[in-house]
């Protein structure tokens, strides 16, 4: 049986979402922080004849959804939802219960990232920022002289002035935290995090500016991010799609668990 959640499924459902925190973040967070009483968002759960807890899950934020299961579930069910909406945009989610719909929904294009996971930093790693003083936690004041690194960053496709505005309601909400350090005025290398709840959070936008690259400083400063989230009990992950570029994520400590696709309408 498939039917919309409520308040009185709460309990419930972060438990079942508990169960794979970081491949749940978004699912948990948007949960936490806006319930089940919004017009932007509708929960939906399947359930078996004696089940307290859903065994799939699947959420709409505005037009995108996300699914989640630990074992089979009504694939034709969910996707008849989704395409009750007539303005759906995106499906996204693990691949392995993101490709299982792509025989029932027409998408036009799909793409996939790498997904890793941080359970456990690594020593050497800690040991590495412990002796690096000068790395510190950004504050509203630090928003424009982080963003202009991210602006003169090839790599960085982004609009200046999103970034900023994402950045500051970022650090206002307490939704995510940036720890970055300076040479010579600026700043050299930041790293930050997301969509942070009460079981897990997601590792972003880390950079560092050109001149200052092979000397281990974004090492420094994501060492001091996830040592931080890690140590107030939160799963961490991050999404890449360049292998090569992955082996500082890999020095922390991070583990690839799969990959993450996004199915476009």
């Amino acid at each position: 049986m498939i039917r919309k959640l409520t308040e009185e499924d709460r309990e419930g459902l972060l438990a079942f979402l508990g169960k794979e925190p970081a491949l749940n973040l978004f699912l948990i967070a948007d949960v936490e922080n806006f319930g089940f009483e919004q017009d932007f968002q509708e929960v939906w759960g399947e359930f078996g004849p004696a089940d307290a807890q859903p065994m799939a899950v699947l959420l709409r934020y505005e037009h995108s959804y996300i699914p989640y299961a630990d074992g089979p579930f009504n694939v034709q069910g969910f996707a008849e939802i989704m395409l009750q909406d007539g303005k759906m945009e995106m499906l996204s989610g693990s691949s392995s219960l993101v490709n299982l719909f792509s025989g029932v929904i027409n998408f036009r294009k799909e793409k996939s990232l790498y997904f890793a996971e941080l359970k456990e930093l690594n020593p050497e790693a800690s040991a590495r920022f412990d002796t690096e003083t000068c790395v510190k936690r950004a504050t509203i004041q630090d928003v424009e002289s982080i963003c202009s690194l991210m602006d003169g960053i090839e790599e960085f496709d982004v609009n200046p002035e999103s970034s900023r505005r994402s950045l500051r309601r970022t650090l206002e909400t307490g939704t995510g935290r940036t720890y970055f350090v300076e040479r010579t005025g600026q700043v050299a290398a930041s790293a930050s995090s997301t969509a942070e709840n009460s079981m897990s959070a997601m590792v972003i936008s880390v950079a560092t500016h050109p001149a200052y690259r092979g000397q281990g400083l974004a090492t420094s400063v994501i060492s001091k991010l996830c040592a931080e989230l890690v140590s107030e009990g939160k799963a961490l992950c991050l999404f890449y799609d360049n292998p090569d570029a992955a082996s500082i994520y890999k020095r922390i400590g991070f583990r690839d668990i799969g990959s993450w696709s996004m199915m476009y309408r």
